[in-house]
């Protein structure tokens, strides 16, 4: 808590030894901070690990991605974001890097699920189309992380995904992560198909970690709203169709009607041609590697990495599958 008030106070609060803390779960990466002010103000301080702590290569000063992402989401209609009240991004400040932002109201979405009735839960994944179709709007100027973990944006999103795809493959083998096949295989299969990522020529604002958790709910039952996107710290400028992928975790965004009535009201029906369904493949297998190599890193228990590869290495295998089809 001695880090959030130090934040607090570079900030010129007051207060901030007299504020309340109370430590936010739900992440394996920062340090989360609910604080809460003398004066009611509620804020979200969140500090990044020290940097020596073991990660991933696109973990690169993680948090420019999430203020440009709360920022840039703020431009389209009725994104639900929380505002940034104070950041520090300089890995190298006397204090450290943070972000400081309001807290949105609501509970996650995945802790209150089992709750949600099928009517409410189905009006409320058509509400989430017409968001993610607003978010999409937003366009930057150059593909990749907007930290630059592999150099400046890019021309081309076949050669930022190229350089997002290698890294974690890199990360694999740098932790000696256990995967269903060999790196040097998945390298081939991607190389097969890259030239699909031609098909993509805008950067548009993509948060690539859309799954409930992430997903605020405010409201009696019966009449809850999407009351927060959170946790944009994982955003990209690339493909808009990559965010079909943890929508659907675990998935296929596809057997999602609903999320695609509500999408479609505001962007026009997705197509999923071959295309299209060859980039899923390939967003699929670059987020569920992800969510493979980080056991590592994060030092997962036994039985915590035994429940990853439970669930993951099947959806990284069909993809890969779908992968090989499409190369011949």
């Amino acid at each position: 808590m001695a880090a959030a008030a130090a934040a607090l106070k570079a900030t010129g609060v007051a207060d901030a030894d007299a504020a309340r803390y109370t430590p936010l779960s739900g992440g394996t990466y920062n340090t989360v901070v609910r604080v809460d002010l003398d004066d009611q103000r509620q804020w979200v301080v969140k500090i990044p690990p020290p940097p020596d702590t073991p990660r991933l290569g696109y973990e690169h000063e993680l948090l420019r991605g999430e203020v440009l992402f709360y920022a840039s989401a703020a431009t389209a209609a009725d994104i639900p974001v929380p505002e940034v009240v104070h950041s520090e991004l300089d890995p190298h400040a006397a204090g450290g890097p943070c972000l400081i932002s309001t807290l949105r109201p609501g509970t996650p979405w995945h802790e209150i699920s089992g709750s949600v009735p099928d009517d409410e839960r189905r009006r409320l994944r058509e509400e989430l189309g017409r968001l993610v179709a607003r978010l999409h709007t937003v366009a930057g100027t150059g593909f990749g992380y907007p930290a630059e973990p592999f150099g400046p944006p890019t021309a081309t999103w076949r050669q930022a995904f190229t350089g997002m795809m290698d890294a974690v493959l890199d990360d694999a083998e740098r932790h000696r992560a256990s995967l269903p096949v060999p790196v040097a295989r998945v390298r081939e299969l991607f190389a097969a198909v890259a030239g699909v990522l031609d098909d993509v020529v805008t950067p548009t604002l993509v948060h690539f970690d859309l799954w409930e958790g992430n997903l605020l709910l405010d409201g009696a039952a019966g009449a809850r709203t999407l009351s927060g996107v959170i946790d944009g710290e994982r955003m990209f400028w690339g493909d808009p169709v990559a965010d079909f992928v943890s929508l659907a975790l675990l998935g296929n965004v596809e057997d999602d009607a609903d999320f695609l009535s509500g999408y479609a009201a505001v962007a026009g029906p997705p197509r999923f041609d071959d295309s299209v369904r060859l980039r899923l493949a390939l967003y699929r297998a670059y987020l569920y590697l992800i969510m493979l190599v980080e056991a590592v890193p994060r030092g997962y228990s036994a039985e915590q990495s035994a429940r990853t590869q439970r669930y993951v290495t099947p959806q990284l295998l069909a993809a890969l599958r779908d992968m090989e089809a499409a190369g011949g």
